[in-house]
């Protein structure tokens, strides 16, 4: 299991230093000067030059991307030229919303992903089946943000039920502030319920055809136990990698959906400093969410070696 481990950390970290060349380097070879950029056509040439020394523009290439690592491993991802913070205060308020989304979002889709993956492969052939995979595939199909714009119509401007948009922040009480996430995180959860759902039904008819699948049900246990108690526990091993990724992707992926309902988290931070032209916060929150997919990668890789002996066996 060290070995296992010790391999997925370096590679882990042999990716995650990949990620930030590829960041930097397409933040350097943006077309014009960074700071003509974020402060427009028309700025001052001596503003300009200070911005630039800001931003460590008249060092060469290696020493910035030294200067911006370091930087980061330190905590210290830079001042923001728009809000004039730290970026990672911007972050740390941002977040606040985007982690308990993602959360909520993951947990939405598991608690109707695994239930309905089971009834279909349950009911492998008949119109049960059929029924959930057309409305899987139709969950797929549908964009996100369309569906936000769906449960609005819905939810919010016809039942008036929940808030349209915005956030009233965790210091107004918990219950609202859950309220005015709950339709992002149903918007958000719902294509990622229909892929792991088909993910857990095509996993458990494989488990099912196993020869201890079929021992169980020769010794006459029911075949509720037999699904339950055998089948379902060992046809999760590979849902848990796409629980892992659905994870980071939906951290990684709330740019959207919090755009359209006026969410304050790192989504909607990205494309305000794009708006903005804030390149040191849109390179921040950047590196920030592909480190969180990386490691979130990391923790699912260990898992997956936890749950199945045979990869500690062959590592």
């Amino acid at each position: 299991m060290f070995i296992y481990a010790l391999r997925r950390l370096v590679s882990l970290i042999i990716t995650l230093v990949f990620a930030t060349l590829v960041v930097f380097a397409v933040m350097e070879i943006l077309p014009g000067d960074p700071a003509e950029l974020m402060l427009g056509m028309n700025a001052q040439e001596d503003t300009l030059a200070a911005l630039r020394a800001q931003l460590g523009l008249d060092k060469s290439i290696p020493v910035r991307y030294w200067l911006w690592i370091s930087g980061m491993l330190s905590g210290d991802f830079g001042t923001s030229y728009t809000y004039t913070v730290p970026v990672t205060e911007l972050i740390g308020e941002r977040l606040w919303v985007s982690l308990p989304l993602s959360l909520m979002a993951l947990f939405l889709s598991t608690a109707i992903a695994i239930p309905v993956g089971v009834l279909a492969a349950s009911r492998h052939g008949k119109a049960t089946d059929v029924s959930i995979m057309g409305l899987t595939q139709l969950g797929i199909a549908v964009p996100n943000f369309w569906f936000a714009l769906l449960l609005v119509l819905l939810f919010s401007i016809t039942l008036r039920w929940f808030p349209a948009g915005g956030f009233p922040g965790w210091d107004n009480g918990f219950l609202p502030a859950m309220k005015a996430l709950l339709l992002p995180a149903i918007a958000l959860a719902l294509p990622q319920a229909s892929i792991l759902s088909r993910v857990m039904r095509s996993s458990l008819m494989d488990v099912m055809h196993e020869d201890y699948v079929r021992t169980a049900r020769a010794k006459g246990l029911p075949r509720h136990i037999t699904l339950w108690r055998h089948a379902v526990r060992n046809a999760l091993i590979p849902v848990l990698t796409i629980l892992g990724l659905q994870f980071a992707f939906l951290l990684a992926g709330t740019i959207i959906i919090e755009n359209v309902f006026f969410l304050p988290g790192l989504g909607r931070l990205i494309f305000q400093g794009i708006i903005q032209r804030d390149l040191i916060v849109v390179k921040g929150v950047i590196v920030l969410l592909v480190a969180t997919v990386i490691f979130v990668n990391f923790a699912v890789d260990l898992t997956y070696a936890v749950v199945d002996p045979r990869l500690r066996r062959r590592s």
